[in-house]
């Protein structure tokens, strides 16, 4: 039997991270250039049910069953197998790798999950449907970051930028977004890890404490998302940047900025970026800054000269595309 591979991109949060999880739309943009990957291969030399994993990123090593049932990678191959109702699957070995940066916001544990669901189940010969992929990690999701909107197990499966609102838990709102001009993102880590779960949860309990408060912030960024999608379908990417730095302003009253993450959006702005903000949960990971493909470059040395410890630049445009 071959082996099978599957792999899955990075994203960003483009604006409304944190409103999402209380309803509010979000826009997210996969990313292309970072990637998550696995491979599953026969392993005949061993008993029918030995799953023997490899995640040289993370230092993992060892079999299915050693590992704790809670970890995200043991329940992403369970629950191929639970989906499928194999009790005991050949005998098999997984390899995870990936490029995206851990604990940076841009999805890695997702893309991680989402590659190993869809080579699984291929492997096993029963292909998943994006939409049965989607929902899968979006219960793995659940682990990472305790209560997930959605919007980032559904982008890194589509690999479109889409415009996400959950509705209800039942009910969940997703529009493709047409690009009709292009546009120049630079992605640019602090060097910190983002803590997701934590400032996901200090949110919450915050929330909790001064309800009308947060939700009036919710509200704010609510409709700058709305206003966002307007100004990106209408091809006005300047004005677009503008929405962005203003979202900043408002994660930072949420209180999920931090100096350095403040440090890099001021020092893109003044390089020329046309917006910028934090994008993720917040507290370390990346910034991201709208450009022209021409300022590009110039923004990225200013980036590194205020500390970024290394800067991706990614174009966005309509030949990203997939179906929903």
């Amino acid at each position: 039997m071959p082996a099978i591979s599957a792999s899955a991109p990075g994203k960003i949060i483009l604006v409304g991270e944190h409103a999402v999880v209380y309803g509010r739309p979000a826009i997210a943009i996969p990313v292309e250039q970072v990637r998550a990957k696995a491979i599953v291969s026969a392993n005949p030399k061993q008993a029918p049910g030995t799953v023997f994993i490899q995640a040289p990123n993370i230092g993992i090593e060892t079999t299915l069953a050693e590992l704790p049932v809670e970890d995200p990678l043991a329940v992403a191959v369970n629950s191929v197998f639970q989906t499928l109702n194999i009790s005991r699957p050949p005998a098999l070995t997984l390899r995870v790798s990936a490029t995206i940066p851990i604990a940076a916001g841009l999805g890695s544990g997702t893309a991680i999950s989402i590659a190993i669901i869809r080579a699984l189940s291929a492997f096993l010969g029963k292909p998943f449907s994006d939409e049965r992929v989607s929902t899968l990690a979006y219960e793995i999701e659940k682990i990472h970051h305790g209560t997930p909107s959605g919007i980032d197990n559904t982008v890194i499966t589509y690999r479109q930028p889409i415009y996400f609102q959950r509705i209800s838990e039942d009910h969940i709102e997703i529009k493709k977004i047409s690009l009709p001009q292009a546009f120049t993102i630079i992605i640019a880590d602090t060097g910190i890890p983002s803590p997701t779960s934590s400032t996901v949860g200090d949110v919450r309990q915050a929330w909790l404490v001064q309800p009308e408060h947060y939700e009036s912030i919710f509200d704010k960024i609510g409709t700058i998302v709305k206003e966002a999608l307007c100004e990106i379908q209408s091809g006005q990417v300047e004005k677009l940047g503008k929405l962005m730095t203003a979202n900043h302003q408002l994660l930072v009253d949420l209180g999920v900025s931090s100096p350095e993450l403040d440090r890099l959006v001021r020092a893109s702005l003044e390089a020329g970026a046309w917006g910028a903000k934090l994008s993720g949960g917040g507290r370390g990971g990346n910034i991201i800054a709208l450009a022209s493909e021409e300022q590009a470059s110039w923004i990225t040395q200013g980036l590194k000269s205020a500390g970024a410890t290394h800067a991706i630049t990614t174009l966005i445009s309509e030949s990203l595309h997939t179906n929903l």
